[in-house]
């Protein structure tokens, strides 16, 4: 049907709806006709596309309509709001999270208000088409943490489908990095997280750690919501800044994103996609098999226990405590960037894979804490001040301070002992130089080790009496230097 043919048919229906006034039509007259022009594709408005079966929980909104029963433009019910299912009029389930009630197609629902224009079928399509490889890639990672992320906002009264924002954002990936500087599945910029209680420092970035940065997105959507009453319009501040928003809003007089969408002097392109964007995301993950995507691989759910520690431990000493992989820690933990859990942080809680909370804090609590974390003892020279000894560690002064409890940068003495914090590889590296001895592993060449500890090719050979290069074994004693 063309758009002219269907304005045509909706200004007949509009008449025989403003007769029907008249005789002030039943409840149920008002549901089929809200059906009949959904069957008609008569509920989107032409211009911007904007459909709003459902805006708010108790009523539905039809914008084509001058008039609804009694005085409002507002089809109100007492009893569960209407919502669509194919051609007909169905009620939705009480019980719905905060703001808009979902709309219902088929077997697929929303909580979000969903609209279908040119740029959300634009978006569609390059997912479909030039942007499907890496949509492909978000869609399988997402099962990792999407049930949880959705809990998390039904928990903090949101709509769940917020979540989808995450595909957009960084496709479900923790460790991702804008070039702005935003980092973690939500995309944080380090001042907006610590606002909203996430550590960022030398030690940690819990804008990375999925459930705490997902309950501080939760806090800030809330508050955009909160601000300028409209979902489209939370996801607009969340991208831009809720300043940027209220700005447009003040200048062009709206609160519609569509509206503001239109102005080109108002938002950035960026911005004017995102919700589109998010749309053709969350509508495609929806029913994935059904725009084309049949063929994902998806990720588990990541599922783990929480154990609190307070005390610097290493990842690979957390790893022995309770029997896993350290690369197991290491994804269920992006957060810490040493691969160390933090000194002196109140409620810290490290994850460990599901059923091993209990054995793991029973080993850690036999571990002494010198051997929880990956260190070097360095003893203070005369002359010496901590800015010169964490650039030779290659290290900051922040953790130096922290792992040995100095107050002052400036107050060290010469004789004292100091914990230097150094990044897992290195330690091993400082290890074997310290002992004069490295192990070979397997792949391992003269050439690599010699690059690995700057020791020269020739006196490796010389010192270890080797005949042939080529002949290392795994488990082979190498000397760094001279016996």
């Amino acid at each position: 049907m063309t758009r002219f043919m269907r304005l045509a048919l909706f200004l007949l229906i509009a008449g025989l709806v403003s007769t029907a006034y008249a005789f002030n039509p039943s409840l149920q007259e008002y549901r089929d006709l809200a059906a009949s022009l959904c069957r008609e594709d008569m509920y989107h408005s032409f211009d911007t596309g904007r459909y709003l079966c459902m805006e708010n929980k108790e009523m539905l909104l039809l914008n084509e309509l001058d008039k609804g029963p009694g005085k409002d433009k507002e089809l109100s019910f007492a009893e569960p709001p209407v919502d669509f299912e194919g051609d007909r009029a169905t009620a939705v389930p009480a019980g719905v999270v905060s703001g808009d009630v979902p709309a219902v197609y088929g077997e697929i629902s929303y909580d979000m208000p969903v609209v279908m224009n040119d740029r959300v079928e634009f978006f569609i399509r390059h997912f479909q088409t030039n942007g499907r490889s890496a949509f492909k890639k978000w869609l399988a990672r997402s099962t990792k943490y999407l049930s949880m992320k959705r809990r998390i906002l039904r928990e903090n009264g949101l709509p769940e489908d917020l979540a989808y924002l995450v595909l957009i954002e960084s496709g479900f990936n923790p460790r991702a990095y804008s070039r702005a500087g935003a980092a973690g599945t939500w995309q944080f910029m380090p001042w907006t997280g610590r606002r909203y209680g996430l550590r960022v420092d030398w030690w940690i970035d819990e804008r990375r750690d999925p459930e705490k940065s997902t309950r501080a997105a939760a806090a800030y959507l809330r508050r955009l919501y909160d601000m300028f009453g409209s979902w489209y319009l939370a996801g607009a501040g969340y991208n831009a800044g809720e300043g940027r928003i209220r700005s447009v809003s003040r200048r062009y007089k709206t609160n519609d994103f569509w509206e503001m969408a239109e102005k080109r002097r108002g938002l950035k392109k960026e911005t004017r996609d995102y919700i589109p964007k998010y749309l053709a995301a969350m509508i495609i993950a929806k029913e994935p098999a059904k725009y084309g995507f049949d063929d994902i691989e998806y990720s588990r759910p990541v599922t783990y226990d929480k154990l609190p520690l307070r005390k610097a431990t290493d990842l690979r000493v957390i790893a022995k405590a309770c029997g896993c992989l350290v690369k197991e820690l290491t994804e269920l933990n992006p957060e810490l960037k040493r691969g160390v859990t933090p000194p002196g942080y109140r409620g810290y809680y490290v994850k460990v894979p599901r059923g091993k909370a209990e054995v793991t804090m029973a080993n850690l609590d036999k571990i002494p804490d010198h051997k929880r974390v990956s260190f070097i003892r360095h003893k203070i020279k005369r002359g010496e001040a901590l800015y010169t000894i964490a650039r030779r560690y290659r290290t900051k002064i922040g953790p130096i301070m922290d792992l040995n409890n100095i107050k002052r940068a400036s107050f060290i003495r010469e004789g004292k002992e100091l914990i230097v914090p150094i990044k897992l590889e290195k330690a091993s590296r400082l290890a074997s130089l310290e002992s004069g001895v490295y192990l070979v592993k397997k792949g391992d060449t003269l050439w690599d080790i010699s690059v690995r500890f700057g020791v020269n090719l020739h006196d490796l050979i010389e010192w270890n009496g080797i005949k042939r290069v080529d002949l290392l074994r795994p488990g082979q004693k190498i000397y760094l230097r001279e016996v």
